[in-house]
């Protein structure tokens, strides 16, 4: 009888930590999705998958661990050392799981010649953002900006040690020596788009298209695309205003 007792009360705490744990990772889930990862960044950085893991596992921790401890036969004074070591437990799981979501977030969609580039708080060694010019000095903590990248030239003394970084997987958009002002080559954006016309010839499916035309109550002449890339992702694309050379728009559609 004392066990089912035990068991019920110990139920009843679980389910209740278990909907505070929801209510925090719900807060939580906001600053993830709606500040670091604006859509699309959560699919194409993996960033969704991620959380969900991490959170799975911090949203579950604490209620086991009230499930396996609590007794109401224990003196207050025990129930709440209990209590402290299962939410110290759970904080320092979460604070774990931020800290590893935070350092993947996306920081930048940089211009690279033919393409856009998503560059991730990873991806930057901290130590060289003093390279960068005046106000690309933070990697941003409200979203990835929009930056430009300028890219070395057959005769540039760096051309060679440049590829060569680059086919080490440090590409030019994660040194911050090379980032710009992304209003400094809005011109060599507009001269690099390419048609939609392009793009539906690549997709069977052009609903996207469609259905970002008709969001953005656009004319398809008034738009140009660019490959959007990330690592080994490379079926994204921009599309990006032809007035402004403003990105307006992100698709899961082949650019290449």
């Amino acid at each position: 009888m004392v066990s089912r007792v035990r068991v019920r009360s110990a139920a009843r705490a679980a389910l209740l930590h278990l909907g505070l744990s929801l209510l925090v990772a719900s807060a939580v889930a906001w600053l993830v999705f709606g500040v670091w990862y604006p859509a699309p960044f959560q699919e194409l950085t993996g960033g969704r998958s991620l959380f969900l893991i991490l959170m799975a596992v911090d949203v579950v921790c604490g209620p086991v661990l009230t499930l396996i401890l609590y007794d109401p036969a224990k003196s207050r004074f025990k129930w709440r050392v209990d209590l402290a070591l299962i939410v110290f437990v759970q904080l320092g799981a979460m604070a774990y799981g931020l800290s590893q979501v935070a350092a993947a977030r996306p920081v930048f969609v940089a211009f690279e010649g033919d393409r856009f580039r998503v560059v991730q708080a990873l991806d930057v060694d901290r130590a060289r953002l003093r390279e960068a010019p005046e106000g690309l000095r933070a990697l941003s903590l409200g979203g990835p900006r929009v930056v430009g990248v300028r890219l070395s030239r057959p005769g540039d003394a760096d051309y060679l040690a440049s590829i060569q970084l680059s086919t080490q997987g440090l590409h030019p958009a994660m040194r911050p020596s090379r980032w710009r002002p992304y209003a400094e080559q809005v011109p060599a954006v507009q001269q690099a788009l390419r048609p939609l016309a392009d793009l539906r010839a690549k997709n069977r499916d052009s609903a996207p298209i469609e259905a970002a035309l008709a969001r953005l109550k656009a004319d398809e002449t008034q738009l140009g695309y660019l490959p959007l890339v990330r690592e080994n992702v490379t079926d994204w694309v921009v599309l990006v205003r032809r007035a402004d050379g403003e990105p307006v728009a992100y698709l899961h559609m082949d650019g290449w």
